[in-house]
């Protein structure tokens, strides 16, 4: 049975290996998605600025510019969820791209299923962004949160979040003074698909530590439960 999404997403596949495109590209069109591919770092940049996909499958492996540089280029003028496609299985490579602003990666070779699971899930997180609550919160005098219109001031300044560190902050909030082990953060934030990866979580905790919090070492806003998950310090008190 082909997924029917609720709007044929347009995703751009950059791969400089025409048989990986044609495979990619059957199995996402034949789960309703639309398909546009760009062979090089340029012509992927130059895709990105005309086409504006809803999502990049990005290999790392280019003829001219790699996938990280690529990516860079991306994340000064888009935030659209990228997917970094690799055929190497180094712990680096994978952290080195989500900390570039990578929304998760891939591993080659992939089974169709895996692919289509992978997009499909940071497609759902990307769009469950704008039903959050439009309410303001105030946590102290230092750190403001206005969900509504996805934005979180520190010292009154505007502070630019990922949309998956902002999915995240979202859910530790809303459980604030609640202990949210990272099973619960995997399942709510990346989906169930992502629930034996608890890496997930403690890079991007760390990612909205250095965001929010005065001192990232000593946090006093995100909490650490050792062996249990996380939990946002009980503002309501």
């Amino acid at each position: 049975m082909k997924y029917q999404t609720k709007k044929r997403h347009l995703i751009l596949v950059v791969d400089d290996e025409k048989r990986m495109v044609r495979f990619i590209r059957l199995n996402l069109e034949h789960d309703g998605f639309q398909v546009l591919s760009a062979y090089s770092g340029m012509q992927a940049l130059d895709r990105v600025r005309t086409a504006l996909p809803d999502l990049v499958l990005l290999d790392i492996m280019l003829p001219d510019l790699d996938g990280f540089e690529v990516l860079r280029r991306i994340r000064e003028v888009s935030s659209v969820p990228v997917i970094m496609l690799t055929a190497k299985s180094e712990e680096d490579d994978r952290v080195r791209g989500l900390e570039m602003g990578a929304d998760d990666y891939i591993t080659k070779p992939f089974s169709p299923r895996e692919l289509v699971s992978r997009v499909r899930a940071v497609l759902r997180r990307i769009e469950t962004l704008t039903d959050s609550t439009s309410d303001v919160i105030e946590v102290d005098d230092r750190l403001k949160l206005d969900f509504g219109r996805r934005e979180i001031w520190v010292d009154g300044k505007l502070t630019k979040l990922r949309p998956t560190e902002y999915r995240l902050l979202y859910h530790l909030v809303q459980n604030a003074g609640w202990v949210l082990t990272h099973e619960q953060l995997l399942t709510k934030v990346w989906g169930y698909e992502y629930r034996d990866e608890p890496h997930y979580v403690r890079l991007y905790i760390n990612y909205l530590r250095k965001k929010i919090e005065k001192d990232p070492a000593n946090p006093k806003y995100i909490l650490t439960e050792r062996g249990v998950g996380y939990r946002f310090v009980d503002f309501h008190r």
